[in-house]
């Protein structure tokens, strides 16, 4: 494996390995989410039924998802018949599988580790008593069914466009798809919290989950497909970095991920 994808998965996976640890030990998840919801009126701070919030930050975002999708199946294509369109075949590849896995990876762990959502537990209004992450329920007070809340899925959607930075031909594009996508999965997820279906620590595992997927997506996709010639020019040709958003060097390194077609 590329040493660099390794790297990066390995430091996400213990990143992961962390958050799962200092949440599990500690109240840390109760405290941030006592801060959306007002025991005296019983409500959170913002009603889950309240459409035009519904609309803009769940069924609107899902279906301009859905959109993009096909967008991309498209000009994967359309990119079989199109030599301007064939350096990009590998970044189409790595999103498109990306917005498919994430989400289904996370749907996997829900089902399976029987967590629940804060609208469900007892101090929010709810019948479930609650247990710390990957805890047992205390002795006859598990619930009745299986709670499937742990990791975030909505936020999944969002934060599996992290992979967008495998399509984008510039640095600045990159910048600007890094930006954007972790926007996007925390809005998701912030939404999802402030109606209490989600506590912090599931949009945080959700965001460190979809990128070690991305990771190997694009790990084993390179294997097949040669670097664009944009990403070897990039390496080659110094860049004026006064013509987009300046980040700390880390974070420009974290994003640089292609420099080279990965190792078999």
């Amino acid at each position: 494996m590329n040493k660099l994808f390794l790297r990066h998965i390995v430091i996400t996976g213990t990143l992961l390995a962390v958050l799962l640890m200092v949440f599990s030990l500690t109240p840390l998840d109760l405290l941030v989410q006592d801060t959306f919801y007002n025991a005296n009126t019983q409500q959170w701070l913002w009603d889950k039924q309240e459409p035009w919030a519904r609309l803009f930050f769940y069924d609107g975002i899902k279906a301009a998802l859905v959109v993009l999708f096909l967008v991309l199946l498209t000009t994967l294509i359309i990119s079989r018949f199109s030599t301007r369109l064939k350096p990009f075949r590998a970044g189409l590849l790595i999103v498109m599988s990306s917005m498919v896995l994430v989400p289904a990876a996370v749907s996997l762990l829900k089902a399976n580790t029987n967590m629940a959502c804060p609208v469900n537990l007892l101090q929010y209004g709810g019948k479930v008593e609650h247990a710390a992450l990957f805890a047992s329920y205390p002795p006859g007070q598990s619930p009745a069914s299986i709670q499937k809340c742990f990791p975030a899925g909505h936020a999944s959607g969002g934060f599996a466009l992290l992979s967008l930075i495998f399509l984008m031909p510039t640095a600045r594009a990159r910048q600007m798809a890094l930006i954007g996508s972790l926007s996007l999965g925390w809005l998701m997820g912030g939404y999802k919290m402030a109606i209490g279906d989600h506590f912090l620590s599931h949009t945080l595992a959700s965001m460190l989950l979809a990128w070690m997927i991305i990771c190997t997506l694009a790990w084993r996709i390179y294997r097949y497909y040669e670097v664009p010639q944009w990403w070897q020019e990039y390496r080659q040709v110094p860049h004026k970095v006064d013509h987009y958003i300046q980040l700390p060097k880390q974070v420009n390194a974290a994003i640089d991920l292609v420099p080279e077609k990965a190792e078999q």
